[in-house]
């Protein structure tokens, strides 16, 4: 069995080489030739993934139609800014009823689409599935235990992922619910972005513990008022992603987030990183979701003051603690309040 793996960041090498354990002949697509000489001759993604050796069986190629040509399962892993322009790229090679998995989290900045919605756009003869949960590539690198959740229209093509992808440190769970565990993985980068500030302010365990909860509270809001399913974000994509995404040292977005609320500027704490940090698109999009469906997302909205309008961070903290009293179950829906 032949898979396509298209994306060689960290995320997508991890992908690639628990599958290429498998005995299934993996094709990694890389979008230079540059980087996918390096990976052919060091067998190693020496910049996010050192350490990690690449099977023999992973082909590493930046010719699209040779990577796709005979794969009985395509995986999307490139960032979400770049989806729709590999999505292209992939469509004149993509045959009816061809199954593609989208294993990247993020939303669409212009269109506020689903990377699921975008891959449908440009490929619409194609049958998806999208996969999410906590699973930070240098753990699954390095075959530590990890769970995620595949969603498809028709289970029975979440089945079928869930027996590719099965394996002794890589548990998958099934569900139909695409845009639950879409919108869970996209929308707690945002949340891991406002607990990294308030780490970087110097907050405790307390302050993330409480900007989690309320996290997940105001994901789940948007999510269900947009059709997905509420047990979805009780799930692994919805509160176990968050938690691994606030608390990680792996976390691009919790890193960023520290960098920010330490005093640097956005620009300065995405230089530092060095990586795609998916939460500062994402927070502009759901910021315009939350508009939209008049949903109160606090913490997304004051995320997004900080990242965008130049809400300083030192008064980011004293403006969540510092608003209206309220029931815990009481829904913050705003309808033209």
């Amino acid at each position: 069995m032949k898979i396509a793996v298209i994306g060689s960041g960290g995320w997508g090498t991890a992908v690639a080489s628990l599958l290429a354990s498998k005995d299934y002949d993996v094709s990694l697509w890389s979008w230079c030739e540059e980087e996918s000489k390096a990976l052919r001759r060091d067998r190693e993604n020496v910049k996010l993934l050192p350490g990690i050796k690449l099977p023999e069986n992973i082909d590493c190629s930046s010719d699209m139609k040779k990577c796709i040509s005979g794969a009985e399962l395509i995986i999307n892993a490139t960032p979400s800014h770049a989806v729709r322009s590999v999505a292209k790229q992939m469509a004149e090679f993509i045959l009816d009823g061809q199954l593609i998995l989208n294993i990247s989290k993020g939303l669409e900045a212009d269109s506020l689409f689903r990377l699921s919605q975008v891959i449908g756009s440009e490929i619409p003869q194609a049958r998806l599935a999208v996969m999410s949960g906590p699973s930070h590539a240098e753990e699954v690198g390095r075959g530590v235990p990890t769970a995620n959740v595949v969603a498809a229209n028709n289970i029975e093509d979440a089945r079928y992922i869930q027996d590719v992808f099965m394996h002794p440190s890589f548990r998958v769970y099934t569900s139909n619910d695409i845009m639950g565990v879409e919108l869970g993985g996209a929308l707690k980068n945002v949340i891991a972005l406002g607990a990294g500030i308030a780490v970087g302010l110097g907050c405790g365990d307390n302050t993330s513990a409480a900007l989690m909860t309320r996290g997940i509270a105001e994901i789940s809001r948007l999510g269900i008022a947009m059709g997905a399913k509420q047990e979805t974000f009780s799930g692994l994509t919805g509160i176990g992603d968050l938690i691994v995404t606030c608390m990680s040292r792996h976390s691009r977005n919790r890193r960023a987030g520290i960098l920010i609320g330490q005093g640097r500027t956005l620009a300065q704490a995405l230089d530092e990183v060095q990586m795609v940090v998916e939460g500062v698109n994402t927070c502009a999009a759901a910021h315009k979701l939350a508009k939209a469906y008049g949903i109160a997302m606090p913490i997304t909205e004051c995320t997004y003051r900080v990242l965008y309008e130049g809400l300083p961070v030192k008064d980011s903290i004293g403006e969540l603690m510092g608003r209206a009293k309220r029931h815990e179950s009481e829904e913050e829906i705003l309808k033209g309040k």
